[in-house]
C-alpha cells in the first residue's frame, strides 16, 4: 500500500448541493471524497479511516483532507454558499488533536468561519460514539456550526438531540427512502423535525431520490433536502448552481393542500437592520434618530439574520465622556459582534402553528418572535400581532373544522373542490366520498356516544392509511371526503378499499358479543318496521378530476356514485 502522502494526492472531492426546501436556492455543499477505491488494499471510506485510526494518523490524515476540501470550495463562486464536511469522531483520541487548526485553514482561503458546518456522525462504533458528545462541544466553544449526520440510526438520538444544541440534524436517509409509502417513517420524520424546530434546529433530508419523496418531507417539515433529485455529487465545482431550477419547476407544480396556515405580510413588521459592520457611532445615532424600538436586528453582509442589541447595552458607553469619540474610533467600533444576543427567529415557511408554538414554548416573556427567510431576516412580529395571529387562527379552526374530528369541515371542503377546478389540472385529481352504511339503527340502538366513537375511529383510521398530503375532511355526521393529487387512481383505490376492510373489522369491537357472534343488530327502520341491519361498514365513491372534467358535472356524478357504492363492498368510481 502506497504511503500516506500518496494516498492523501490521489483523493479528490465531489461536491453535493443542500438546497432549501421551499426555493430550490442553494444552502450549502456537502464534500464527499472521492478516489479511495483507486487505492491498493482500500476498497471503501471506513476502510481509509480505520487504517489511519491504527496508524495513529486520523487527525493528521483529517487536517490535509480538511485543507484540500476547503480550497477546492473556496473556488466555488456562490456567495454565502456553507461547506459541510465530515468529521471522525475518533480524532479528539489523537494526541496530536489540538484546537485552532481549522481557523488557519480558513483564513489562509479567506473564509469566515461561518462559512463551514462539520458533520458528525451518530452512527459507527462504541468509541466514535462515545466520542461524539465530546467532538460536538469541542467545535461548538470553538464557534463552529455542528450537524448531526446520520440522524435517527444511533442508540442515544433523542438524548443527543436534547443535550447537542447542534445547528443541523441530517435525517438518515434510510428514513427518508420511499417515506412517501410508510407511514411509520412520515411519523418518526415529522416527530423529529417538530422537536428539531422547537429547540431552534434546522433539518436536512437526505437521499431523496424521487418527487413523492421530497414532496413528502417538505410537507412534515424539513428545512433543506439533498439528493440525486437535485443532483448527484460532482467533482466538477462549475456544475454547482445557485439555484436548481429543476427543483423550482417541482415545487412549483406542487399545486395540494396545505393544512398550516401561512402568514400574512401584513402581520410582519419590516424593522429596520443594520449590518454588522456597522460602526458603533452609528448604532448610536440609529437608537438616537429611532426611538420606537429599544433593540435592532443585525444582519451580516448577505442578510442572513445574527441576532440583536439591545440599546440598554450600549448605553453605559453612549453617554460616558468620552462615548462618542471611542464610537468614531474606528479601531474600537470595528464589529458590533460583541453587542449581539440570540433571540428565537423561525423560518415564514413553517407557518402560523408551528410559530405560535415556538413562540409559546420558548418565548413567552419576549416582545416578539423574529421571521426569517431562508435563512434572510424578513422582520419582526410584535406581541400584539401575534395575539391577534392566535385569536384569528383560533377562529378560522372553529369555523372551518368539524367539532367532534377536528377535521376540516364544509367550507374547506367547498374550496379545494373550487381550487381543484380553478387551476390547470396537468396533474389528476381523486375525490373520494365515504359514507357509512347502517349507521342510523346502530346509533338508535348503542346510542350517541358509541356513534361518535365510531366516527372517531374512522376519522383516526383516514389519517393513517392516506398519505400525509392527502386533504381529509368530515362533512358532518357520517360522511368524509378525501382529496389527492398526484397521485395514480390504482393507488387511491387500493388505499380505498382497505380503509373499507379495516374499519369493517375494526367496528366489529364496538359491538356486544352478541351481536358480534349473529352479524346483525335489530332495530326499526325509516318506516318504523322491526328488522335486521347488517354490522357498520362504509361505502366509497372515487371520482378522477382531470384537465377535461366539468365541474357542472360534479353534483350528479357524485350522488349518483353515492347511491352505487351502497352496494358495492369496493370503491365505485367514475372520470368526470
Amino acid at each position: 500500500m502506497p504511503n500516506w502522502n500518496e494516498i492523501i494526492e490521489k483523493l479528490d472531492y465531489a461536491f453535493q448541493p443542500i438546497v432549501y426546501s421551499h426555493t430550490g436556492k442553494i444552502y450549502a455543499v456537502e464534500a464527499l471524497i472521492r478516489g479511495v477505491r483507486d487505492i491498493d488494499g482500500l476498497n471503501c471510506i471506513d476502510d481509509l479511516f480505520n487504517k489511519a485510526f491504527n496508524d495513529d494518523y486520523l487527525y493528521e490524515l483529517d487536517l490535509k483532507l480538511r485543507e484540500k476540501a476547503i480550497s477546492k470550495f473556496s473556488n466555488i463562486e456562490i456567495d454565502n454558499l456553507k461547506l459541510f464536511y465530515n468529521l471522525d469522531n475518533r480524532i479528539i483520541y489523537n494526541k496530536k488533536y489540538s484546537q485552532g487548526n481549522t481557523a488557519k485553514i480558513l483564513k489562509k482561503f479567506n473564509l469566515h468561519k461561518n462559512r463551514i458546518c462539520f458533520e458528525l456522525s451518530e452512527k459507527g462504533t462504541s468509541i466514535e460514539q462515545n466520542a461524539l458528545s465530546t467532538m460536538i462541544q469541542k467545535y461548538k466553544e470553538s464557534g463552529y456550526s455542528i450537524a448531526i449526520d446520520d440522524f435517527g440510526i444511533g442508540v442515544s438520538g433523542l438524548k443527543l438531540l436534547y443535550f447537542s444544541e447542534a445547528n443541523v440534524i441530517k435525517l438518515d436517509r434510510f428514513f427518508i427512502t420511499n417515506i412517501d409509502q410508510d407511514s411509520k417513517k412520515k411519523l418518526f420524520c415529522s416527530s423529529i423535525i417538530e422537536m428539531a424546530h422547537i429547540m431552534g434546529m434546522q433539518v436536512i433530508a437526505e437521499g431523496i431520490e424521487t418527487i413523492k419523496e421530497f414532496y413528502t418531507c417538505k410537507d412534515i417539515g424539513a428545512d433543506f433536502i439533498q439528493g440525486y433529485l437535485i443532483q448527484h455529487p460532482t467533482q466538477n465545482i462549475e456544475e454547482i448552481k445557485n439555484i436548481y431550477h429543476n427543483m423550482v419547476d417541482i415545487i412549483n407544480e406542487d399545486k395540494r393542500a396545505n393544512g398550516n396556515a401561512s402568514i400574512d405580510d401584513e402581520f410582519i413588521e419590516p424593522i429596520t437592520a443594520l449590518k454588522v459592520d456597522t460602526s458603533l457611532y452609528n448604532l448610536f445615532v440609529h437608537f438616537k434618530d429611532d426611538t420606537r424600538n429599544n433593540f435592532v436586528p443585525i444582519v451580516d453582509e448577505y442578510d442572513n439574520f445574527l441576532g440583536i442589541i439591545y440599546e440598554s447595552d450600549i448605553k453605559k458607553i453612549s453617554y460616558s465622556q468620552y462615548g462618542l469619540a471611542l464610537a468614531q474610533n474606528k479601531t474600537y467600533s470595528s464589529s458590533l459582534i460583541k453587542y449581539i444576543k440570540p433571540t428565537l427567529s423561525v423560518e415564514v415557511s413553517w407557518g402560523i402553528d408551528k410559530i405560535l408554538e415556538m413562540y409559546n414554548l420558548k418565548s413567552k416573556n419576549a416582545l416578539g418572535i423574529f421571521i426569517t427567510q431562508s435563512d434572510k431576516y424578513k422582520g419582526f412580529i410584535n406581541l400584539n400581532s401575534l395575539l391577534t395571529l392566535s385569536y384569528k387562527r383560533n377562529i378560522e379552526i372553529a369555523t372551518n373544522q368539524n367539532p367532534l374530528t377536528k377535521l376540516p369541515g364544509n367550507n374547506q371542503i367547498e374550496k379545494f373542490i373550487e381550487k381543484t377546478f380553478k387551476k390547470s389540472q396537468k396533474n389528476i385529481t381523486h375525490i373520494i366520498y365515504f359514507d357509512f352504511n347502517d349507521f342510523k339503527p346502530f346509533n338508535d340502538i348503542y346510542g350517541f356516544r358509541q356513534g361518535d366513537r365510531a366516527i372517531l375511529i374512522f376519522s383516526e383510521l383516514l389519517q393513517k392509511r392516506y398519505p400525509r398530503d392527502a386533504f381529509i375532511a368530515h362533512i358532518g355526521g357520517d360522511d368524509f371526503f378525501v382529496g389527492l393529487r398526484n397521485h395514480e387512481f390504482n393507488e387511491v383505490f387500493n388505499l380505498s378499499l382497505e380503509v373499507q376492510n379495516e374499519f369493517k373489522s375494526t367496528a366489529e369491537n364496538i359491538y356486544s358479543k352478541k351481536d358480534k357472534e349473529n352479524g346483525f343488530i335489530t332495530s326499526k327502520d325509516r318506516f318504523n318496521m322491526q328488522r335486521k341491519f347488517n354490522l357498520l361498514t362504509v361505502s366509497s365513491a372515487i371520482i378522477e378530476i382531470n384537465a377535461k372534467s366539468d365541474i357542472s358535472n360534479f353534483d350528479n356524478t357524485l350522488n349518483l356514485l353515492k347511491k352505487s357504492s351502497k352496494d358495492s363492498t369496493k370503491p365505485i368510481s367514475r372520470v368526470l
